[in-house]
C-alpha cells in the first residue's frame, strides 16, 4: 500500500514539473521580435554572405534571406541585440540596409 501511494506521489510530481517546464518554454519563445530589412544585394553571393555573417550575430534565432525581393528577415532576442546592431552588421558587410518593418513577440 505504501509503494503505490509512493509511485502515486512520484507520478503527480513528475507532471506538475512537466507542466511547469513547458509553460517555461511558452516564455521564452515569445521573448522573440520580427525585422525585416531591405538589402542592396544583387547575387547569390551577397545572399549567401549575408546568411554566413547575420546567422551567427548575438541574439539572432532565425533568419530568412530573399534575394528577388532583396530582403532578409531577422528574429532576435530583443534582450541580446536590437534594430540598430543588425543593421550596423548588414552595413558592415558592405550593403546598404533600411527598415522595411518591424513584428514584436514573433512566434518562431
Amino acid at each position: 500500500m505504501k509503494t503505490k501511494i509512493f509511485l502515486f506521489l512520484i507520478a503527480c510530481f513528475t507532471a506538475v514539473s512537466i507542466n511547469v517546464q513547458a509553460q517555461s518554454n511558452k516564455e521564452k519563445k515569445s521573448n522573440k521580435e520580427e525585422v525585416t530589412f531591405d538589402v542592396s544585394m544583387t547575387c547569390q553571393n551577397c545572399q549567401k554572405k549575408i546568411e554566413k555573417n547575420i546567422a551567427f550575430e548575438k541574439g539572432v534565432s532565425d533568419m530568412n534571406v530573399d534575394l528577388p525581393a532583396k530582403t532578409v528577415m531577422i528574429v532576435y532576442n530583443p534582450a541580446k541585440t536590437n534594430v540598430g546592431k543588425l543593421q550596423e552588421a548588414i552595413e558592415k558587410l558592405g550593403y546598404t540596409a533600411t527598415v522595411h518593418n518591424k513584428v514584436e513577440n514573433a512566434k518562431k
